[in-house]
């Protein structure tokens, strides 16, 4: 499957069903982005043609999740905290809902120290074919002009 919007659950963007878990991928998906610093949306590797979920579970898998870390982030001292919630934002987005946890366990995972599930791939892990504007590793930004004409009204 090559559709992606970012946020949107496979269940929901395939077969247009919601559930108590759809938040939860959105979430987790969030997460991954504010620790990478990349959008999910639009992301393309130069290694390999994976999103960025697809891109923080092999990193995860090849046991180099600092590397999905941005490098605008301090995180010598926070690094344990930093992989908990790269960990539990990829059990977020795990393809099945039911394999998702719910939001109270994500706030009791966040703020604890307990042990984790291993995480299951992501939904979406798909390679992309992105045109080379679309991609967030390319430096050229396209943009548009609207020409917008507007009346003001006075009264006499």
């Amino acid at each position: 499957m090559k559709f992606c919007s970012g946020y949107m659950p496979p269940e929901y963007a395939v077969d247009g069903i919601f559930s108590m878990k759809s938040d939860v991928f959105s979430f987790g998906a969030l997460v991954l982005e504010i620790v990478s610093g990349k959008r999910n949306r639009g992301f393309c590797h130069t290694d390999h043609k994976h999103n960025l979920l697809g891109h923080a579970w092999r990193l995860w898998n090849e046991e180099r999740a600092l590397e999905l870390i941005d490098n605008l982030l301090d995180y010598s001292s926070a690094s344990s905290e930093i992989l908990r919630c790269i960990h539990v934002g990829l059990l977020c987005v795990q393809q099945g809902p039911e394999d998702r946890p719910n939001m109270s366990s994500v706030v009791v995972m966040l703020s604890s120290e307990g042990s984790l599930p291993q995480p299951k791939q992501p939904g979406f892990f798909t390679e992309r074919n992105l045109p080379e504007s679309e991609s967030s590793s390319s430096k050229h930004l396209s943009s548009s002009t609207n020409e917008v004409t507007i009346s003001m009204l006075q009264p006499r």
